[in-house]
């Protein structure tokens, strides 16, 4: 670490803000400190950045077990049946854990699964950008990349953005607890760039409400002060800003939820995508999701989508340790319990990246009402086949609702 808090990627080089998970210029995986999960009693579960110790996460699952079990002794009906099938699951859970631990295992590594990283085989000349093998003229400065071309007589073309946002509040919710933003920002040098966010909340009492919309308006709040000052000059810098205008909607939702008796202990998640000058600057807090699609193609295997964001949630976590698939995590009972959010503490970590756009990208953010029930596939096939942004969301939405509507349902997309 430097005197100023930044790290230097092992891989490249580059100088990286505190939190940073993936280096913006080579994409490699950046150590970060441990996490913890509070659990009952005053115990902690400890995840390291690559391993977790299995008699805490034991404790965890049975800690589990414990509550559903009293779910299941006090609810009746459907409740009741959801409980039983919960415990269930959690029971084969513990078997696992149990046998892996009497075979003398103590901890197990956790899998890193990475964003594919764009294909850019073209490097240019002047200012070190990568670009597609297509690419005639850089998508940074505009400089040929190919011999014969002349150099441009302007500057390139600034990328457009088209918006589509919905919230639904689904089937079973009487709430809508999400929120979303999706509009222009000003700078402080008068420009303007693209601020996209969801949050999803959580709490009783109609708190979940409250703290969702305290992260949005707090976040822009902090994000008009911090820009004040000066526009950020590099990915590491926005990086910088965006830690700290979350921590400053952190504070909010914490301070309000200390004074508020009925507020108390509310959260929420918070995801947020800056465009600017084609590149995305993201920060991402909870299970709510960003993923980046193109129709041409995105990684060297060709896939028409990435997920630019890790769930913060302990069924990711099982998914991780190959205790659940991905099929059963979706489904997971406990698959809304995330160990990081806005609100629950006075700090918060985030997670943050930088991103190039290109034409014909499409940024989608949504809450885990939509990914609890669609594909990462779907996804990117609706948003792909739909010409209308708005008609791309309201489809996203009702697939949601068909196969049950479990959850508020956001969905905000942005196409370069």
């Amino acid at each position: 670490m430097t005197d100023q808090g930044f790290r230097a990627c092992t891989t490249c080089g580059t100088l990286l803000a505190a939190g940073t998970r993936f280096c913006a210029r080579c994409g490699a995986a950046v150590a970060v400190a441990a996490e913890e999960i509070a659990l009952a009693g005053g115990r902690r579960l400890h995840l390291a950045a690559d391993t977790l110790d299995l008699r805490d996460l034991l404790a965890v699952v049975e800690a589990g077990v414990l509550y559903w079990r009293r779910r299941l002794a006090s609810d009746e009906g459907v409740a009741r049946e959801r409980a039983a099938a919960a415990i269930k699951e959690l029971s084969q859970i513990l078997d696992s854990l149990a046998m892996q631990i009497a075979q003398g295992r103590e901890t197990v590594r956790i899998t890193s699964h990475l964003p594919a990283q764009r294909v850019a085989p073209r490097p240019c000349a002047l200012c070190g950008r990568g670009n597609r093998e297509q690419a005639k003229y850089c998508i940074a400065c505009g400089a040929p990349l190919r011999a014969g071309l002349r150099p441009a007589t302007s500057a390139p073309p600034r990328l457009q953005v088209k918006i589509a946002a919905r919230s639904d509040v689904g089937r079973v919710r009487q709430l809508n607890e999400d929120t979303f933003y999706a509009g222009e920002f000003a700078r402080a040098d008068g420009a303007v760039g693209t601020l996209l966010l969801v949050a999803d909340g959580m709490g009783g009492h109609q708190a979940g409400e409250v703290a969702s919309a305290l992260a949005r308006d707090g976040l822009k709040q902090a994000l008009t002060s911090a820009l004040s000052a000066g526009v950020p000059a590099s990915d590491e810098a926005w990086h910088t800003l965006l830690t700290q205008v979350v921590a400053a909607a952190n504070q909010q939702i914490y301070q309000q939820g200390q004074r508020n008796a009925q507020r108390s202990g509310m959260g929420t998640t918070l995801t947020v995508a800056l465009l600017v000058e084609g590149r995305a600057h993201l920060a991402h807090v909870g299970d709510s999701r960003i993923y980046l699609i193109n129709a041409q193609g995105l990684g060297s295997e060709g896939a028409t989508w990435l997920k630019l964001t890790t769930d913060h949630s302990l069924v990711a976590r099982l998914v991780d340790i190959g205790q659940l698939t991905p099929a059963q995590a979706r489904t997971h009972p406990q698959r809304n319990v995330v160990y990081r959010s806005l609100g629950s503490d006075p700090t918060v970590e985030v997670d943050t990246l930088s991103q190039a756009l290109a034409s014909g990208d499409q940024l989608l953010l949504c809450s885990d009402g939509l990914t609890s029930h669609v594909e990462d596939e779907e996804l990117a096939a609706i948003a792909i086949a739909e010409t209308s942004a708005d008609r791309a969301c309201e489809r996203l939405i009702a697939l949601a609702n068909e196969r049950g509507g479990s959850d508020n349902i956001s969905v905000v997309l942005a196409r370069v």
